[in-house]
Formats: structure tokens, C-alpha cells, sequence
């Protein structure tokens, strides 16, 4: 494989329909039926707090990204801020984040498709040997679109974004002909309230719907002027799908037919509204939306897998080019500008994650994907402030303001994320990370300068252990020794010290390798 560059090609609508495109995906087609059945008619506050949060990490992302354009700029930032521990840690989190998001995709379609081809599934909704069979095979068709030329990969997706927006569009305006607005008073199953809608922004997939903003941090390196390009796409994807979502989600809530809704409550229809909105469409009689849903419901999920699969291969990119991963997967090839060696093994891993039992059905790890991929974007408000303080004079086009105030917001709001995840989610998840943290720190004495890299990584296993002890004794799946709202004062605290911390010993003159 040659060792060429990354080639930039993505203009700034690339750019935005990358970031839109994957998140019009399967979170559509499934958040808005698990969302009810958290939250009820309180709902729209969870999309509202959803976009917000993520704006926020977006906000931080935009200024990283257009001073220090990279692949995979997620896991570069903290190896330049913090050095190789730190770097690894975030790494495995993004391995486990990208390669698992591409693996969900294809288990919509594959759920979706049931209804052409009933072979694909057993009556629980899992996969048959023929399943898997298509889940893989879709992958693969993914990884052949991403294998020719990045501009092959760009076109493509533009053509499918588009069509992706037409089906949500006419869903939205046929669903509100039959708007029942005394569906929004039905009350959710307990608890509700406000932890109803703290649980449903990472057990419902809100949060997972917003996420591919992060595509145009990923692409910035084949990105055309990305110091201008990448923080306006990032604005202009959560924008967009914020408005399609909300709309999506009070035109499902109102038209469901009051008799089902009475009869099975919000968290009951998960039970007969397995394809959401396809099954709502046929309890209202309307046939060609049915079909029209179905055929949007393998496009949809299927444009947003060949994204992250062409993500994850950006991710393992970086992480070889940090040192992390065999060269190999570091090279781009020379005529393509596709970093193939890193696609392969994108392609390999994300086949991995279709296989266990915890994914035969859309929303088995919803949760855990969108707590690692958090885990993934919560050191950049980290990074963010050790550039400020060690860099000042590093070219910033796009400069975050009241970075003093957001940036420890932006940290916050993220450990809320991973907290209201769930002691089921972060029990799985942070001990692997601690693994990760006392593996490189043990195993990586070679590097000459581990001694500074273990110094400037203490406050992330304390970040670590301290999310573990809270969510085992709070009130989100945990022990609930912690009462609301003690326990999210607590959290906000701990993150408050551990991002301070994070800033405080971090290198004091950071090395930016120019690509």
C-alpha cells in the first residue's frame, strides 16, 4: 500500500450531508416509540436537552477541528494535549464507538427488511443464519463503496441523503392529519418526569441520533477549506436534524390511535409497534405510506452505516498514526486516498459487533453505543482548554466563545450523558476503560516519555473510578443509596475536578504533528 495523503475533496455540503446523513439513520425509525414509553408527552424536552448538550460538544469539536484539521481529529486532540495514555485510553472508547455504530445500522435494516423477507428474522425480531448473512453482506457493500475513492464515497452519500429526507418529510405532514393532541396527556410508565427524560436521551437513542455530527471532525482532513467548512457543517447537521426530529416525534406521538394508546400505554406499544412507524401507519389504515416507510427504512439506516464504516476506518487511522495501531493501518492509499489497511480492519471489527446475542435487536446496546461514543468526545473540552493555555498563538478561525464558561459545560454535560447511561450501560464499559488506562500505563514504559504521559493521565482514571462508584449508588439503575437530585450534584462535581485537573497537568508544550 502506497503511502500517499488524504485526499480533500468533501466541499461543505459533502461536509453537512455527511453529518446530516448519518444521523437521519435508524434513530428515526425507532426513537420516538422508545422515547414515549420514557418520557410521554415530555418527551420534546429530551430532543430540546439532546441537542443542546451536543451542540455543546459540537461547539468545542468546531474549534479544535478548524485549528488542527485531522482524520479522526477525536482521538489526535487528546494524544497532543495529554500524550500516549490518555490517547490509547480515548482510542479504545472510539474503537468500541465506531465500529459497534456501523453494526447497529445494518441490524435496523436487517429488522426493517422483515417485513419483505420474514427468513431474516425469528419471531423475537433476531437474526437467522440467513441474518447475519445479510448484516454482513451489507458491510461489505459498504466497504466496497468506501474503497475506490473518498470522492466515489462523497457522491454517493449526497445522492442518498437527499432521498433520506424526502420519506421523514412526508411521514411528518401524513402523521399530523390524524394529530390527536390529548395523546401528549397520557402519562409514561413510572418514573417519568424528569428522570423519564434524563434516561430516554441515552436509553431511547436521542443522543445517538445527534451524533453523527462528528462526521466533519472526521473527514476534516479530506475536507476543502476546513478551517471555514467543518464548524459550519457541524451547526448546520444538528440544526437540521433537531427540526426533523421534533417534528418526527410529536407527529408519531399524536397520531397513534387513542383506543391502542389506552389500551397498552406509551411503554406498551414497544410490544406491537415493532417497526415503529411502519405498524403505526397500518393501525391508520394507510398502505402506501407503509411501503413508502419500508423502503426508507433500509435506505435510511443503510447510508448511515456506510458513513460510520468509512468513519471507523478514519478512527483507526488515527490511532495508527498516533502509534496506537500497526503501521499499516497509518498509510493512505496513493491513487485512491482512502486509508484502506485501516478500512479493512474497519470493516472486520464492525462484522464482530453484528455477531453477539446483545445486538440481534436495534435497541439491545443502544445505550452502551452511545455512552462510549460520549466517553469518545468528552476530553475535547479538555484539549480544548490545555491549547488555550499552552498554544495561545495557534491560528483558531473558528474561536469558541466564553470558552472559560463552556468548556466545563461542555465536560459536565457530557458526564451527565454517560451518567443517565446507566449503571447496566457503565458497568459494562468503564472497567474495560480502566483496563485500557493500567495496561498502557504498565505495558508503554518503552516510550521515552511515559513518565509525562502517566503524570498527565491520573485525572482520567480518577474521572473513571469516580463515574463507576456514582453510578453503582445512584439513582439510574444503581443501588440508589444516592437520592435525586444529590446524586447528578454529585456527578457535575466530580467532573468539575476532573476537568480543572485534566487542564491543570496537561503538556505544557504539546507536539501538533503536521500531516
Amino acid at each position: 500500500m502506497a503511502k500517499g495523503e488524504l485526499k480533500k475533496r468533501l466541499s461543505l455540503v459533502d461536509l453537512s450531508l455527511l453529518g446530516i446523513g448519518s444521523m437521519i439513520g435508524s434513530g428515526w425509525l425507532y426513537a420516538a416509540l422508545n422515547s414515549s414509553g420514557y418520557a410521554g408527552g415530555n418527551t420534546g424536552w429530551a430532543w430540546i436537552l439532546g441537542a443542546v448538550i451536543v451542540l455543546l460538544i459540537g461547539l468545542v469539536s468546531a474549534e479544535l477541528s478548524a485549528a488542527i484539521p485531522r482524520a479522526g481529529g477525536f482521538v489526535r486532540y487528546p494524544n497532543y494535549s495529554h500524550g500516549n495514555v490518555v490517547g490509547f485510553v480515548i482510542g479504545v472508547s472510539s474503537l468500541l464507538a465506531y465500529t459497534s455504530t456501523a453494526g447497529v445500522e445494518v441490524e435496523a435494516v436487517r429488522q426493517y427488511a422483515l417485513y419483505w423477507w420474514p427468513a431474516l428474522g425469528h419471531s423475537d425480531g433476531s437474526p437467522t443464519t440467513l441474518g447475519f448473512g445479510v448484516q454482513i453482506g451489507l458491510l461489505v457493500i459498504f466497504f466496497l463503496l468506501n474503497y475506490w475513492s473518498v470522492s466515489v464515497f462523497g457522491r454517493i452519500n449526497t445522492i442518498i441523503t437527499f432521498f433520506k429526507f424526502i420519506v421523514p418529510i412526508v411521514t411528518i405532514i401524513t402523521l399530523f392529519l390524524y394529530f390527536n393532541a390529548s395523546n401528549l396527556h397520557v402519562p409514561p410508565a413510572p418514573p417519568g418526569g424528569a428522570h423519564g427524560v434524563f434516561t430516554s436521551l441515552t436509553g431511547a437513542g436521542i443522543v445517538f441520533a445527534y451524533l453523527g455530527f462528528r462526521q466533519a471532525v472526521d473527514f476534516a482532513s479530506e475536507a476543502k477549506n476546513p478551517q471555514r467548512n467543518v464548524p459550519i457543517a457541524i451547526f448546520i447537521a444538528i440544526a437540521v436534524s433537531f427540526i426533523v426530529y421534533i417534528a418526527l416525534q410529536y407527529a408519531f406521538m399524536g397520531a397513534v390511535p387513542s383506543d391502542v394508546l389506552s389500551a397498552h400505554g406509551w411503554e406498551g406499544l414497544k410490544a406491537i409497534y415493532q417497526s415503529p412507524y411502519a405498524d403505526l401507519a397500518r393501525s391508520l389504515g394507510l398502505m402506501w405510506l407503509i411501503n413508502l416507510i419500508l423502503v426508507d427504512a433500509v435506505i435510511s439506516p443503510a447510508g448511515t452505516g456506510n458513513i460510520y464504516l468509512a468513519s471507523a476506518a478514519r478512527i483507526l487511522f488515527a490511532l495508527a498514526r498516533n502509534g496506537h495501531l500497526w503501521k499499516s493501518a497509518g498509510q493512505v492509499d496513493e491513487k485512491s486516498g482512502v486509508p484502506r489497511g485501516a478500512l479493512w480492519l474497519a470493516l472486520v471489527l464492525s462484522i464482530a459487533w453484528t455477531l453477539p446475542s446483545e445486538f440481534q435487536v436495534w435497541g439491545g446496546l443502544i445505550g452502551a453505543v452511545t455512552s462510549a461514543t460520549v466517553f469518545t468526545y468528552m476530553p475535547a473540552a479538555v484539549s480544548l482548554a490545555a491549547f488555550r493555555n499552552h498554544l495561545p498563538e495557534l491560528s483558531r478561525p473558528f474561536r469558541l466563545p466564553l470558552a472559560g464558561f463552556l468548556s466545563p459545560l461542555s465536560f459536565v454535560a457530557s458526564t451527565l450523558l454517560i451518567y443517565w447511561s446507566g449503571w447496566t450501560v457503565n458497568e459494562i464499559l468503564i472497567p474495560i476503560f480502566i483496563l485500557a488506562w493500567l495496561g498502557y500505563a504498565l505495558l508503554g514504559k518503552k516510550n521515552p516519555d511515559h513518565r509525562q504521559d502517566l503524570a498527565c493521565s491520573w485525572w482520567l482514571l480518577a474521572y473513571y473510578v469516580a463515574m463507576l462508584i456514582l453510578s453503582k449508588l445512584g439513582t439510574f439503575g444503581g443501588l440508589e443509596r444516592l437520592s435525586s437530585p444529590i446524586d447528578m450534584v454529585l456527578v457535575a462535581v466530580v467532573a468539575l475536578i476532573c476537568y480543572y485537573w485534566g487542564v491543570k497537568t496537561s503538556i505544557a508544550k504539546p507536539v501538533i504533528v503536521e500531516e
